[in-house]
């Protein structure tokens, strides 16, 4: 019996530790468990580090649209390109919004894969345009080689939506006509239909203080001179401010958006380089240049709108190879719900310009010319037609201006018009009066006479959109209106 109890005793008290070694191995996984989750959860809550590639631009835009009071990111910097002295300011508090106390820092692109080590970056984002479909990949391998992702943003992330009408007008290149074509648009659309109220929004040039300049609105050049624009606003809001068209540009695209539409009937979206718009076309056009076939399907976001586009219009056909246009109508078929059409540029020197034989310089536009990739432009074709003697540049170049040719040795015989400085602007016409010329011949959207004071007499070229063939845009416009922008 003793003995029984004794086993019983012993059995029992090999149980109750059991239990204890039990429990407290239950209480040690809970822990771990309860230690595992909670970790899964930070990491899952954790910002990730982002580093935005732009051009004082689209890069702002995704920012606003996208990343801006997102738990999900922070975006730590931005890194600028293009264009000249826009790095090494700041993105202001302003417009950053909660969560950037301080404003986000702008750092030249060079610097990129120092900053992804540098500032943890997960995340790399290409915001600019107007890139060859080589460069864009040499980015993205080395954002990928610092261990970053590389992303590029698309049309539903960054796209606003508009409660009027919206009619865009973009390009697969810098330079291949825009700006006419907008011109072109608005006029057509003023003889359809007489009273409508069109305003124009233009693809961002933020180059000053970008607090003051979140939304902008011009009707008048004094609006220009008040908000200190540079060249190239000057080119392209002016032609519309004399053809009594409102613009809006600036920084904050929605703010933008909601003034705009107390005013309009239908919006036109002015598009810069080869960007995607930033609103959400009805009717979206898209200039294909004859004179850089291929280009359409080979630099990027062009080959996007290319292949986005209701209405392709493929522009320089008077000056291109008839292979070359074979080339785009083929490559259009990548998109079978387009409309292809014609044009050409007309283009005609002002009255009074007697420059046959001689010493002419010709002034083209920036953009262009640098970046766009074009030899010369407008100016340069209205000057040989002529018969003017073309004078080089070059070794008449000051300060910033040569640095351009340095920079861009493809430019031919011809002056970018560079203007995004007070200094520039300077050095710009101090080249202009440097060179040993009878005249000059303005080939820029904007009269440069009303801007420098030159040394010798100036005529402008003139060019317009000139449609070839049918399909016409007066009757895409008009089914267009028809159907209320369906």
């Amino acid at each position: 019996m003793k003995q029984t109890a004794r086993r019983n005793r012993q059995q029992a008290l090999r149980q109750r530790q059991g239990q204890a070694t039990l429990l407290s191995y239950r209480m040690v996984c809970t822990c771990q468990l309860k230690s595992y989750i909670s970790e899964s959860i930070m990491l899952t809550m954790a910002k990730r580090n982002v580093l935005i590639l732009g051009a004082a631009g689209r890069d702002f835009h995704n920012f606003n649209t996208f990343f801006r009071g997102n738990k999900d990111y922070k975006v730590v910097a931005f890194t600028a390109a293009q264009i000249p002295g826009i790095a090494s300011r700041k993105y202001p508090k302003e417009l950053a919004g909660k969560g950037y106390p301080n404003g986000i820092p702008i750092y030249p692109e060079e610097r990129m894969a120092e900053l992804i080590k540098k500032l943890e970056i997960s995340i790399v984002v290409l915001a600019y345009s107007d890139l060859p479909h080589m460069e864009v990949m040499h980015k993205a391998s080395i954002a990928n080689a610092a261990g970053a992702d590389f992303w590029l943003m698309g049309p539903e992330t960054t796209m606003l939506r508009s409660r009027k009408l919206v009619i865009s007008v973009c390009a697969v290149r810098t330079g291949a006509g825009k700006s006419p074509t907008t011109r072109h648009v608005i006029e057509l659309l003023h003889i359809l239909r007489p009273g409508l109220r069109i305003v124009v929004i233009r693809h961002p040039m933020p180059y000053g203080d970008l607090a003051k300049q979140a939304v902008q609105r011009f009707t008048n050049i004094d609006d220009l001179k008040t908000a200190k624009c540079t060249i190239e606003e000057m080119e392209e809001y002016l032609p519309h401010i004399e053809r009594g068209t409102i613009v809006y540009a600036g920084v904050d695209y929605g703010r933008i958006l909601k003034e705009a539409e107390k005013e309009a009937d239908i919006i036109l979206w002015d598009g810069g380089n080869n960007d995607l718009p930033f609103i959400k076309p009805d009717l979206h056009i898209v200039i294909a240049d004859a004179l850089r076939a291929g280009h359409e399907m080979s630099y990027y976001p062009g080959e996007a709108n290319f292949r986005m586009a209701d209405v392709i219009i493929i522009n320089k056909v008077g000056e291109a190879q008839p292979g070359d246009i074979d080339t785009i109508i083929r490559n259009a078929s990548v998109n079978r719900f387009a409309t292809v059409m014609k044009a050409d540029m007309s283009i005609t020197l002002e009255d009074g310009a007697n420059l046959k034989g001689k010493r002419v310089l010709v002034v083209e536009d920036g953009p262009t010319i640098t970046h766009g990739g074009l030899s010369a432009g407008a100016g340069m074709l209205a000057a040989e037609r002529v018969g003017a003697y073309i004078v080089n540049p070059r070794q008449h170049a000051v300060g910033s201006i040569k640095e351009v040719y340095n920079k861009f040795p493809h430019i031919g015989p011809v002056l970018p018009a560079m203007g995004y400085s007070k200094d520039q602007v300077r050095e710009l016409e101090e080249t202009i009066n440097a060179v040993p010329c009878d005249a000059v011949v303005i080939g820029t959207p904007v009269d440069l006479r009303k801007i420098l004071n030159m040394n010798k007499p100036a005529f402008r070229a003139a060019y317009d959109l000139k449609e070839v063939g049918k399909p016409g845009l007066e009757e895409i416009l008009r089914e267009f209106l028809r159907k209320g922008g369906k």
